[in-house]
C-alpha cells in the first residue's frame, strides 16, 4: 500500500539529479530522502547507478571497462598470457619467465605527478597515493582467489560468483567495497537491494515483484509453491502481500505474512484440509506473524507517535484440478482470465477500501469512487493495530481452462477492470507463467510504476506435478 507522500521541494533529486514528480518522498533512482532537502553537494558523481551522468563541457571522460558479469572489473591480461595462435597458425610463444627476486633496497622516491603505474586499482589520471593510505577496495581478482571454496550441495547467493558475501563490489564504480549498510565505501552509492526485484517459479506457478519507479524500497512480498492433495491430485498456491507504507517496517510485515501463509497452506493441503478452510487458517497464521513484529525491539526503535504497528494486506489463491479458492484482507486482488478470450474475465475479490465501501453503500459509482484521492485508504489489514480481523474466502469452479492473476494494486492500478487485465495478460500465460508475470510487471512500469508491483500467475486447472514454463 502507498502512503500519501509529502510534497517534493525541488524538481530534481539533490543527490543524483533524477527528475522528481510532485508528491515524491524519496528519489526513485537512488532512494534519497526528500523530506529534508539539504544544500546541494558541491561535487557530482561521474557515474550514476542508473546511467552515465553527462560530462562537463570540455572534459572527455574515458569509457569504463566492462565487468566480468559479477560486478568485478574485467581482469587485465598481457597478450602473451592468453593462449592462441599467430597469423600463420603457429602457437604463440610462452610468456618470458619472471625475473629473480631482487634483494631489499632502500625505498624509492615517490613517482612524479602523472607518472603511469600498473598496480591494480590505481588511477592513471592523478598522482599515486602515498603508501600509508591503503586502497579502500581490494583487487577483485585477489578477492576471488581468496574466497573459500563452495561447500558441495550448498547453494551460493545470487551474484556472489565465488566471492565472499562480505566482499561485494559496488555496481556503480566497480571498485569500492560495499559496507554493511549497503553503501559503497569508495563512491558512496547505495547498492541495489535483494528485494528490489524478485522472481520465482515453482512448477507451473510463477511470481515477479519489483520496487517500481517511485519508491525507495520494495514493500511487497510473495510466496508460491506446489503440493499434492491426499489423493495425489496437484495443488498450486500463491500468496501476495503489500506492506502498508504509513506503518512501521512494512517490508518486514509483508515478508512475514507471505511466508507464514505459504507455509500454512503447503502444510495443511496434503493433510486433507479443505482448500477454503486452509486459506482461512493461512490468513490467521499470517496475521499472527505480523502481530508478533510489533513486540520486536526493531519495531520499538522505529516506533514514533505518528506511526502504526507493522501492517500489510494479503491476497492468495489455491488451484486444484477442479477448484479455485481465493482469500484476502485488504485491497490486493485476484482476477480470472479464461484461456478462451471470447469468454468474459472476472475479478474474484472485493477491496477492503474506502472506495469499495462508497460503491457498496450506493453513494458513488465505481469510476467516481476510484477517482477520489481517498480511494486507496484501506479498511482491512493484518497488524497488531487492525480492527477485528475478518478473513475473506471464496470458492469457484470454472468450467474452462484459464489463468489466475494474483496481484497488488501496483499492477491493477494500470489494469483495473477485469477486461483491462485480460488484455494485458499474454495469450500463453498458462504455459509460460514466469514470462507472463514479467510482461505484467513491465506493463505497470511502462504505465508509470508509481508503486511496488507484484503479480503471481497460476494456471487452472492445476497441471500435473513437474509441469512448468516452456
Amino acid at each position: 500500500m502507498s502512503q500519501m507522500p509529502q510534497q517534493a521541494a525541488v524538481p530534481k533529486c539533490p543527490s543524483c539529479e533524477e527528475p522528481l514528480e510532485s508528491g515524491d518522498r524519496f528519489c526513485g533512482a537512488c532512494g534519497y530522502d526528500l523530506s529534508v532537502v539539504p544544500a546541494r553537494p558541491e561535487d557530482s558523481p561521474t557515474l550514476a547507478v542508473n546511467g552515465a551522468v553527462p560530462a562537463p563541457d570540455g572534459v572527455d571522460w574515458p569509457v569504463a571497462r566492462d565487468s566480468d558479469g559479477h560486478g568485478h572489473p574485467a581482469p587485465v591480461h598481457a597478450a602473451a598470457e592468453v593462449p592462441g595462435t599467430d597469423s600463420g597458425g603457429s602457437p604463440l610463444p610462452p610468456p618470458p619467465p619472471a625475473p629473480p627476486a631482487a634483494p631489499p633496497a632502500a625505498p624509492a622516491a615517490a613517482p612524479a605527478a602523472g607518472a603511469e603505474s600498473s598496480a591494480p586499482g590505481v588511477r592513471l589520471d592523478r598522482p599515486a597515493e602515498p603508501d600509508e593510505y591503503p586502497l579502500q577496495a581490494p583487487d577483485p581478482r585477489l578477492t576471488a582467489e581468496a574466497a573459500p571454496a563452495p561447500v558441495p550441495g550448498q547453494s551460493r547467493p545470487a551474484g556472489t560468483a565465488g566471492t565472499a558475501v562480505a566482499e561485494k563490489v559496488c555496481v556503480a564504480c566497480r571498485a569500492g567495497r560495499v559496507d554493511d549498510d549497503g553503501y559503497c565505501e569508495n563512491c558512496g552509492h547505495a547498492q541495489p537491494r535483494e528485494r528490489d526485484h524478485m522472481e520465482q517459479e515453482s512448477g507451473p506457478v510463477a511470481a515477479v515483484s519489483d520496487r517500481g519507479l517511485r519508491h525507495h524500497r520494495n514493500e511487497d512480498a510473495f510466496s508460491v509453491g506446489c503440493t499434492a492433495l491426499p489423493d495425489g491430485a496437484p495443488a498450486s498456491v500463491a500468496i501476495v502481500c503489500d506492506g502498508v507504507s504509513s506503518a512501521t517496517r512494512p517490508d518486514d510485515a509483508s515478508l512475514a505474512a507471505s511466508r507464514a501463509a505459504g507455509e500454512s497452506l503447503l502444510g495443511a493441503l496434503p493433510r486433507g484440509t479443505h482448500p477454503q478452510q486452509a486459506m482461512h487458517d493461512a490468513i490467521l497464521a499470517a496475521a499472527q506473524a505480523v502481530n508478533a513484529l510489533a513486540d520486536e525491539p526493531a519495531t520499538a526503535r522505529e516506533q514514533a507517535p505518528h506511526q502504526n504497528a507493522p501492517a500489510c494486506t494479503l491476497v492468495g489463491a489455491v488451484v486444484t484440478a477442479g477448484l479455485l479458492v481465493v482469500g484476502w484482507v485488504g485491497d490486493s486482488r485476484v482476477y480470472w482470465v479464461p484461456a478462451d478470450r471470447s469468454a468474459p474475465p472476472a475479478r474474484l475479490t472485493e477491496d477492503d477500501s474506502w472506495a469499495a465501501q462508497m460503491v457498496a453503500a450506493g453513494l458513488m459509482n465505481e469510476a467516481e469512487a476510484y477517482a477520489d484521492e481517498r480511494a486507496h485508504a484501506i479498511t482491512g489489514w493484518l497488524g497488531a493495530d487492525a480492527y477485528e480481523l475478518e478473513p475473506h474466502t471464496a470458492s469457484f469452479k470454472p468450467d474452462r481452462a484459464g489463468v489466475v492473476v494474483v496481484c497488488t494494486d501496483g499492477l491493477w492500478n494500470y489494469a483495473e477492470s477485469a477486461q483491462e487485465m485480460a488484455e494485458a495478460v499474454p495469450l500463453d500465460a498458462a504455459s509460460r507463467p514466469l514470462h507472463s508475470a514479467r510482461v505484467l510487471v513491465g506493463h505497470a512500469l511502462d504505465g508509470g510504476g508509481h508503486d511496488n508491483v507484484t503479480v503471481a500467475l497460476l494456471p487452472f486447472p492445476a497441471p500435473p506435478q513437474g509441469a512448468g514454463s516452456a
